[in-house]
């Protein structure tokens, strides 16, 4: 098939897509599904991901007062035809073996499990979580900001996954914006700890797309070759604590703001760069973290260009409200509007 060709298929895949749907005014930018969670016969705690987390989230959010639970956007699943705007049908097809979906999420017993199983335990919460961030760039660019409080799958590419994402939920995101969005410049914002080599292969080659990606290259995926792939790169070593890092970052967003002029920002929000996490081995504290997320949100705010957050990794039970009141102060410092006054009920 021509390059021209399978832009037309693509064309064709997004524009008949259910993902993305008119929100109703009443309904917060916040999206999440209870269908993104994995449990899975006790099977989860095998992993130092928490695969609660993104409902404990809103479990706080909701408490704090931040958001109502009715005010939620609740996604739909992505399904084969949408993940085929990105995703090769070989991938897709490597994915019906609970061998390779055991590699891919990083839990050895999952081989065990035949796929019907493993589908509806863990690659169906995965797709919710796909069609929560391809949906939240439609619902930023209406209301200015929108957060997945799920996704941010950055390991995965277009033909492979691994570290604990299966699907390319950032380059689906983006694809979807282009076409239905009527967008053609964009920035991806990684502030995870590990460096997003899946978005980065999958935008190599792609002018469209600039990648600020601010990561601790002692850990993995030691991916050299995607590497090359970032267009402002920026390395924090295991150690770096919260005074250095938002230096950093402060320094490179500045740089950023000078170097490219999108329409778009996909801001993959990690909070795995938290003192004590097992895999991140930075030492930024939960109020670090939460300034961190306010430096990119202001430096969104004052360019109005729309924002996506994506939750991304963080790999410690005290992520989730670490990720909660984070996004309590954006709304205390009216970054974002949930129609609400934090810490009141």
């Amino acid at each position: 098939m021509s390059s021209d060709a399978g832009e037309t298929v693509r064309r064709d895949r997004i524009l008949s897509s259910k993902l993305y749907f008119d929100v109703p005014s009443s309904k917060v930018p916040v999206i999440y599904s209870s269908s993104y969670n994995i449990s899975f016969l006790g099977i989860e705690k095998l992993h130092p991901f928490d695969s609660k987390k993104w409902g404990r989230v809103c479990q706080f959010l909701v408490a704090a007062g931040v958001i109502r639970k009715d005010q939620i956007i609740e996604p739909l699943e992505a399904k084969m035809n949408d993940l085929l705007v990105v995703h090769t049908e070989s991938y897709l097809n490597s994915l019906k073996n609970s061998l390779n979906v055991a590699k891919i999420i990083e839990v050895p017993p999952v081989a065990l499990f035949p796929h019907c199983i493993v589908k509806e335990k863990v690659e169906r919460p995965f797709r919710n979580q796909v069609g929560g961030s391809i949906l939240a760039a439609k619902v930023a660019k209406g209301r200015g900001w929108a957060i997945n409080v799920g996704g941010g799958f950055h390991h995965c590419s277009a033909e492979r996954g691994g570290g604990f994402c299966m699907y390319a939920d950032i380059t689906l995101c983006i694809h979807y914006a282009f076409v239905q969005l009527n967008i053609s410049s964009v920035m991806i914002i990684d502030l995870d700890a590990h460096q997003g080599n899946g978005h980065e292969k999958d935008f190599s080659h792609d002018s469209r797309v600039y990648i600020l990606d601010m990561f601790n290259p002692e850990i993995y995926p030691f991916d050299y070759e995607a590497r090359r792939c970032i267009n402002q790169k920026v390395e924090v070593v295991s150690g770096t604590r919260t005074s250095e890092y938002l230096k950093k970052l402060e320094e490179a967003l500045e740089v950023a703001s000078t170097s490219y002029d999108p329409e778009l920002i996909v801001y993959n929000a990690g909070t795995d760069i938290l003192d004590g996490d097992p895999l991140g081995l930075l030492k930024i504290s939960a109020d670090g973290i939460a300034r961190r997320d306010e430096k990119v949100f202001r430096f969104a705010r004052a360019r109005r260009i729309p924002i996506v957050m994506l939750t991304s990794g963080g790999y410690m039970k005290s992520s989730a409200k670490v990720i909660a009141d984070s996004i309590e102060n954006l709304s205390k410092q009216n970054l974002i509007d949930t129609g609400s006054t934090p810490g009141r009920m």
